[in-house]
């Protein structure tokens, strides 16, 4: 059987199982006694090595069952959760997410054996096999055997109170019990809609009381190749066993009755009992297994089955790109001259706009993912980093629910990634430090993500010890940026900026997490390229706080068309703060700088004809000029344009590779006319 065609189904759920391992690992570390971590780590376990043997990768099966049988040992309380131990489950999750990349890459598990982790986790069962023999040492001697619970109802599963009066109940009124397993073939892709099946087929004998996993485990595929209901019926076994073994992928069904009819209690014979697919269990009934208390609704009421599925990005695009062009026609609509505007014209462009609009606002949902993909790798980073340092920290997450664009999400994973180790490193004092100043010896990062307008900001703080804006002040000196006179007059937020500048550092020696003067620079050159601005608010020994500001998306934007000369220009709406008339004697020149006064404020202003080398004419020669005044974080610029066309919505698209990289426009537009406006980038300009 050719296993190619299910390689993307297997990468895709790899990286979600790998995902709630690498979280469940974590938690199993802070709660080592949470039984219910333990059995959620074993479950994704069980799962990989499944889905890895049934694809042929037999090193990550190896590796599963060898972490499985540590796993079982754990479970059953023969070996104790230690910091140890949690080390060596987290090699072997890199081992795996090595291997997914390995297979991401190429299509294969690569060379690289895991050997080494294998003998590590035998080792650790040889240890609790001595502890064992041990412990039954000790029994031998004397000491008393556990006692064991009578129970009047067989079943394997741990019943509750309310569910064993339920079954108790519902027997009194004819119904049996039986705790039915199901096992799905090993190879069975989408087990969810099987299970789905499965239930359906039961609720049309009985009722199901009690699902093992729980309902939405198995709606959302959390469950190994087999799942555990009881139910109450009436009718026959075989005809139960017949109807499940019909289902597809149905491998076996395993059945045991927990609790027999009682047919005298009620007087009821076989030949009277109602029809299966009419069986109810009365209110009464539940009423008396669980008195004074409604009890837990049936599993069944439950079920529905899956409404998500799983498209590439490419086709997404595709599909944008054909809303784009939409819009682009009907922007072109809207322009034509010679045509005679009726009401019946108005009305239908009015209506093809909102219908764009709307098709566009679907198409872009459809490409928003929430920011949890990108922050759920980070507390294992946390982790690894402040362990390394010898520091203690610990990650608050919030808003992980607030979506991006996928394409912002892809790039925003590095910059994030040197804002998190610098507020480990730079950020947060060593705990000796941190006692002599009346701190918690446990430094706090915090990692947030809100909407903002248009636009999604993320934070990153720290309750360090802040910048030191003096010894950035010394730092630019020694290295000859500035003269001593002048940075003296730099203010705390120039200073700061000095930060983002290539190959700058304060740090006092270099290590591998920092001090190369590599980092900051990275990141606003990143999110600048995203359309994004960085701010930083910083106060000493209180800590830190960076502020990404982000596009909620990088297709579709409102837009300010302008002329410089003869050529149109488009700048993003969400950087317009505010536009204004000015006259030449209104130019004043500050330090070679030339400026403008605006509400008590001094404006920067850049001439974008000569910027640009616009061709024709020259701002001197206009009586009175047009300041566009755009906002990055919190600094204003001034924009002298020639004449300010309008808002339009527009379609950003790429410069290609042999325009890639200039420095003054981030992309372009196609008009409603058909010509090109160019799309400026309020960020390096604004510089």
């Amino acid at each position: 059987m050719d296993m190619s065609q299910y390689l993307e189904i297997f990468i895709e759920e790899s990286k979600e199982h790998l995902q709630s391992l690498n979280q469940s690992l974590l938690q199993l570390e802070k709660n080592p006694d949470d039984r219910t971590m333990l059995n959620e780590i074993f479950r994704v376990a069980h799962t990989i090595k499944g889905m890895a043997g049934t694809m042929g990768f037999n090193r990550m099966s190896k590796l599963t069952h060898d972490m499985e049988n540590v796993l079982h040992a754990l479970r059953n309380d023969e070996l104790e959760v230690t910091p140890e131990l949690v080390d060596i489950l987290f090699r072997c999750f890199d081992a795996l997410e090595n291997y997914t990349a390995n297979i991401i890459e190429t299509g294969s598990e690569g060379n690289t054996d895991s050997k080494e982790l294998s003998d590590v986790l035998s080792g650790l069962l040889r240890n609790k096999k001595k502890s064992g023999a041990k412990a039954s040492e000790q029994t031998k001697a004397g000491a008393p055997p556990a006692p064991e619970t009578e129970r009047e109802i067989a079943s394997d599963l741990e019943l509750d109170q309310y569910e064993t009066n339920l079954i108790n109940k519902a027997a009194d009124m004819g119904n049996d019990a039986w705790q039915i397993t199901v096992r799905l073939n090993k190879g069975c892709l989408l087990k969810s809609a099987r299970a789905f099946i499965i239930f359906k087929t039961l609720e049309r004998h009985s009722e199901i009381i009690k699902s093992v996993p729980p309902v939405q485990d198995i709606e959302d595929e959390k469950f190994d190749f087999e799942f555990t209901v009881i139910v109450l019926t009436r009718a026959d076994a075989e005809v139960i066993r017949k109807d499940l073994n019909s289902i597809a992928e149905v491998d076996d069904v395993i059945m045991k009755l927990i609790k027999e009819r009682n047919k005298a209690a009620v007087g009821v014979q076989a030949e009277e009992m109602p029809a299966a697919d009419q069986l109810q269990i009365p209110a009464d009934i539940r009423q008396a297994a669980a008195p004074g208390q409604d009890g837990p609704e049936p599993v069944t009421k439950k079920t529905k089955t899956g409404k998500t599925v799983r498209v590439d990005i490419d086709r997404l695009d595709v599909l944008l790109n054909l809303v784009s062009e939409l819009i682009i026609q009907k922007t072109r609509l809207e322009g034509l001259e010679g045509i005679e505007r009726t009401q019946q014209y108005v009305e239908a462009i009015e209506y093809l706009e909102r219908i764009t609009t709307s098709l566009h606002d679907a198409v872009m949902k459809v490409r928003m993912v929430p920011v949890e993909t990108v922050f759920n790798r980070f507390p294992r980073m946390i982790r690894d980093v402040s362990r390394e340092l010898g520091k203690e920290v610990e990650l608050e997450m919030s808003g992980v629910d607030t979506e991006l664009d996928r394409t912002v999400i892809d790039e925003i994973g590095d910059p994030l990634i040197h804002l998190l180790r610098n507020a480990c490193d730079h950020g947060i004092e060593s705990k000796e430090e941190r006692r002599k100043l009346g701190k918690p010896e446990s430094g706090k990062i915090e990692l947030k993500a809100y909407q903002d307008g248009n636009n999604v900001v993320i934070e990153v703080g720290d309750d360090g010890q802040g910048i030191d804006v003096e010894k950035v002040r010394k730092k630019i000196v020694e290295r000859g940026l500035v003269s001593k006179d002048a940075a003296a007059n730099l203010s705390k937020k120039d200073l700061i900026e000095y930060l983002f500048r290539p190959s700058f550092s304060t740090a006092e020696k270099v290590t591998d997490i920092s001090g190369r003067g590599v980092g900051l620079d990275v990141v606003k050159t990143k999110i600048e390229t995203l359309g994004g601005t960085v701010e930083v608010e910083t106060e000493t020994g209180r800590g830190s706080r960076f502020y990404i500001r982000l596009p909620l998306t990088l297709a579709i934007i409102q837009a300010l068309l302008v002329m410089i000369g003869e050529e149109k220009y488009a700048i993003q709406l969400s950087s317009v703060h505010k536009i204004i008339n000015i006259t030449p004697d209104d130019i004043k020149t500050v330090q070679k700088q030339e400026v403008v006064m605006y509400r008590n404020s001094v404006i920067p202003i850049v001439r974008l004809r000569e910027v640009l080398e616009v061709p024709g004419g020259s701002d001197a020669d206009q009586k009175v000029m047009t300041l566009v005044i755009v906002k990055k974080g919190e600094r204003l610029t001034g924009f002298i344009v020639d004449r300010i066309i309008g808002q339009q919505e527009i379609v950003q698209k790429s410069l290609g590779k042999y325009l890639a990289g200039t420095r003054v426009i981030t992309s372009a537009t196609i008009l409603g006319d058909g010509n090109v406006a160019l799309i400026l980038d309020v960020n390096a300009l604004a510089n």
